[in-house]
């Protein structure tokens, strides 16, 4: 198992890597498309900007050659911006720069609310639209994840939305899957027992 951790410059890659590691996983961090040869699982945590993220993805080559990848099947698992990119934009960038692409959606910001702290950090539970699914073995029926976020996705398939998470007074899509894909909003790498579970989970599931 060849378990590639892209590095884009700006991600949180030390403690995903820890994350894994606790699970027996060495994930090999990669930061060009060569480097993506012979993968069998890409993860893409990211911190940082929408905009900012792609136009990196972009100048190394990585964000053609990840569509590429995850056309062809390839598990991919996205932790917070790696989750957002995979829609079409976001309301972080000005008109014009598009994500990867691979769901239709858009990305939004919290509305503002009397009370309500923007971004959203902390715990939160999250309730799974799909619990039989083997992605959420063993998590019960509304786990807690830790969140640190001011945008979220919208998908326009309603289908592909995992798990739920209410935050003030909106209800938004914690977690998206299929069957090789696994993206969330929360960081499982900073979300204790119940994140390394998820991140078992999906390793189980497309090894």
């Amino acid at each position: 198992m060849k378990v590639v951790l892209i590095d884009y410059g700006a991600g949180n890659i030390r403690s995903v890597a820890n994350a894994l590691n606790e699970l027996g996983i060495q994930p090999e961090i990669v930061a060009d498309p060569a480097g993506l040869d012979g993968a069998t699982h890409l993860v893409l945590p990211g911190v940082g900007s929408f905009g900012d993220c792609m136009a990196r993805l972009e100048e190394r080559g990585l964000a053609s050659a990840l569509r590429e990848r995850i056309a062809a099947g390839t598990p991919y698992l996205g932790i917070c911006l790696g989750y957002q990119i995979l829609f079409e934009t976001s309301e972080e960038t000005s008109a014009g720069v598009a994500g990867l692409g691979i769901f239709k959606g858009k990305v939004k910001r919290f509305e503002d609310q009397p009370g309500l702290k923007v971004p959203h950090m902390g715990w939160n539970s999250v309730v799974p639209r799909q619990p039989d699914s083997g992605f959420w073995q063993d998590l019960g029926s509304e786990p807690y994840f830790y969140y640190v976020h001011s945008y979220f996705p919208v998908p326009a398939d309603d289908s592909i939305i995992a798990a739920e998470t209410t935050y003030g007074s909106e209800t938004f899509a914690a977690s998206i899957q299929t069957d090789k894909i696994l993206a969330a909003q929360f960081h499982p790498e900073k979300s204790q027992d119940a994140g390394q579970q998820l991140l078992k989970n999906f390793f189980a599931l497309t090894a």
